[in-house]
C-alpha cells in the first residue's frame, strides 16, 4: 500500500510525525517556527523540507514541485488562536484526511469553531480524548484528537472537491479567552514506559534545558499518534485484514 503523505503543521520536535510514520505514513513537509525545535527536526528528518510560518505555508508549499498531500496534521497552539491558519492550509491543499490535536479545554474554548470550519470545507470529523497512560505511559497527558475525512472523498478514488462556502467567514476571530496570535508568535514488558528512541535523545546532552523541557512538554506522545494514524491507514484500500484486526 502506498504510504500517505503528511504535511505536519506546528511540528514541534516531531512527536506527531514520528507516530504517524510508525503507522505507515510518510512526512513530506514540516512547518515549525521555534529554532530549537527546528534543529531537532533537521536532525531526525534531514531530507524533509521545512518552513517557519504556518500563515505563509501555502505559498511556500506551492513555490516548488511537491508531492500530493494526503494528510494535514498538527497540534495548533492552545494558547494562541492559530486554527484559522491551519484551516486555510486544509482549504488550499484539500487533503483526504486531517488530524489535529489539542488540550481537552478546547471543548469549551474553540472546538465548535473547528468543527464548523471543517464542516464548511466538506469534512466529517470525529473527536475523542486519549490519555498517554492508556498506552502504558507513567503520566496521563490527556489530549483531544480530531480525525476528519473529506465527505466527498472515497479512499483511493480521487481527491476531495471544493464545496461552496456557506455562512459568515470567521477568519481570525479567536474564541473567548484565547489570545489573537502575533506575527512573531512541538509499554515495555516489565510494566515501564519504553523510551521513544527518535525523540527522547533530545533530553540528554543538550545545554538548552529550558527549551528542551518546553519542547518535550508540548510534544505529542508518538505512541498515541501511531494509534490515531493506524485508524486512518487501515481504512485505506489495500489494507489487509490482519492490519485491520491489529489497529
Amino acid at each position: 500500500m502506498t504510504p500517505l503523505n503528511v504535511l505536519s503543521l506546528f511540528a514541534g520536535i516531531g512527536g506527531l510525525d514520528l507516530g504517524l510514520e510508525r503507522a505507515g505514513m510518510r512526512v513530506v513537509g514540516q512547518v515549525e517556527k521555534d529554532p530549537f525545535c527546528q534543529r531537532v527536526l533537521a536532525r531526525h528528518w534531514p531530507e524533509v523540507p521545512r518552513h517557519d510560518d504556518v500563515r505563509t505555508a501555502i505559498d511556500w508549499w506551492r513555490s516548488h514541485r511537491r508531492p500530493t498531500v494526503d494528510v494535514v496534521a498538527g497540534g495548533f497552539p492552545c494558547q494562541r488562536w492559530l486554527w484559522p491558519a491551519m484551516a486555510d492550509v486544509i482549504d488550499a491543499l484539500r487533503p483526504g484526511w486531517v488530524v489535529w490535536e489539542n488540550v481537552p479545554g478546547l471543548r469549551t474554548r474553540g472546538l465548535s469553531v473547528v468543527l464548523a470550519d471543517l464542516d464548511r470545507l466538506g469534512y466529517r470529523c470525529r473527536v475523542g480524548e486519549i490519555s498517554a497512560c492508556a498506552l502504558g505511559s507513567p503520566h496521563p497527558r490527556r489530549r483531544l484528537f480530531g480525525v476528519a475525512h473529506a465527505a466527498s472523498f472515497r479512499c483511493g478514488q480521487g481527491r476531495p472537491g471544493r464545496p461552496p462556502r456557506e455562512g459568515p467567514d470567521r477568519r481570525d476571530q479567536p474564541p473567548q479567552g484565547m489570545a489573537r496570535p502575533t506575527r512573531d508568535a512541538g509499554p515495555a514488558g516489565d510494566g515501564g514506559w519504553r523510551a521513544e528512541p527518535d525523540v527522547d535523545r533530545v533530553a540528554h546532552g543538550v545545554p538548552n534545558g529550558v527549551d528542551r523541557r518546553r519542547a518535550l512538554g508540548n510534544a505529542v506522545v508518538p505512541a498515541v499518534a501511531e494509534l490515531v494514524g493506524r485508524l486512518i491507514t487501515t481504512a485505506q484500500p489495500g489494507a489487509t485484514s490482519e492490519e485491520r484486526r491489529t489497529a
